[in-house]
Order: C-alpha cells, then sequence, then structure tokens
C-alpha cells in the first residue's frame, strides 16, 4: 500500500511537470542587463536554450516572445541602451577574429535557413526598429555601416 502511493506521487510529479513544461509557453524574457553580466560562453549557451525553446513554440508566441523582448529593450533609456551597445562593441572587439568570423558565419548560416517569409519578417522588424531610433542613434548607426 505504501509503495503503491509513494509510485502513484511520483507519477503525478512526474506528469504534473511535464504537462507544465509542455503548456509553459514562451521563455520569460531575459533582462538586457543581467544579459549583458553574462561571459560570452554564457549568452551563447542562453542564446542557444532559448532558441530551442522557441523553435518548439508556434509562431505566434514566438512572436509574443519578440514584442516582449522589444518591449524590454524600449523600456531602457537611451543612455542605458547605449551602454549596452558600447559594452556588446567592446567584447566583440576582444574577441578573436576567428571567434568574430565564426558567430558570424553562425549567424549567416541561420538567416540563410529562414523561409522568406521569416526573412521578410526580420526585414520588416529591423525597419520597425530602426523607425524608433532618435536622429542621433540613426546617424551614429550610419557612421558604424561598411561603405561600399
Amino acid at each position: 500500500m505504501k509503495n503503491h502511493l509513494l509510485s502513484s506521487a511520483l507519477l503525478a510529479l512526474t506528469l504534473t511537470t511535464l504537462g507544465s513544461a509542455a503548456w509553459a509557453g514562451p521563455p520569460t524574457v531575459p533582462d538586457p542587463q543581467e544579459w549583458a553580466r553574462l561571459s560570452p560562453e554564457q549568452q551563447a549557451q542562453r542564446r542557444a536554450e532559448l532558441r530551442q525553446q522557441l523553435e518548439r513554440l508556434p509562431p505566434a508566441e514566438r512572436r509574443a516572445f519578440r514584442e516582449k523582448l522589444r518591449e524590454r529593450l524600449e523600456t531602457l533609456s537611451p543612455e542605458q541602451r547605449q551602454a549596452l551597445a558600447a559594452q556588446a562593441r567592446e567584447r566583440w572587439q576582444a574577441m578573436p577574429p576567428e571567434e568574430r568570423r565564426r558567430q558570424a558565419e553562425e549567424r549567416r548560416a541561420q538567416i540563410q535557413a529562414m523561409s522568406p517569409a521569416q526573412r521578410r519578417e526580420l526585414l520588416q522588424q529591423r525597419r520597425a526598429m530602426l523607425d524608433k531610433l532618435s536622429p542621433e542613434e540613426r546617424r551614429a548607426l550610419r557612421e558604424k555601416l561598411p561603405s561600399e
């Protein structure tokens, strides 16, 4: 009897855990400032985990996650956003060239693996982000882009 109760409780706990994981919805949007404190390796690991979680979700929930992330970034003051961008830029410059190349290739492969609809959506999101930048932020971004 005691073993039966224990196994029933264990089964119920397992089902609850599995059920809550399946119904958990989008992952929690990370705090940008906490994210910036992570090492590049920790960021890469967390990014991979988020990507895996998002791939299992329906498109509407993935869009909801991205929208929440965008909103979270928009709540930062321009100074905070600039500080985060400067910190990311410093980390990028401190990376060995082969690591920068590897990460750039990885991102390029991700974009190439997207469907045309996903690429259009990404382009629209980036244009919407640019529309929200101040004139000073846009000018600074233009100066940093390579001229062709």
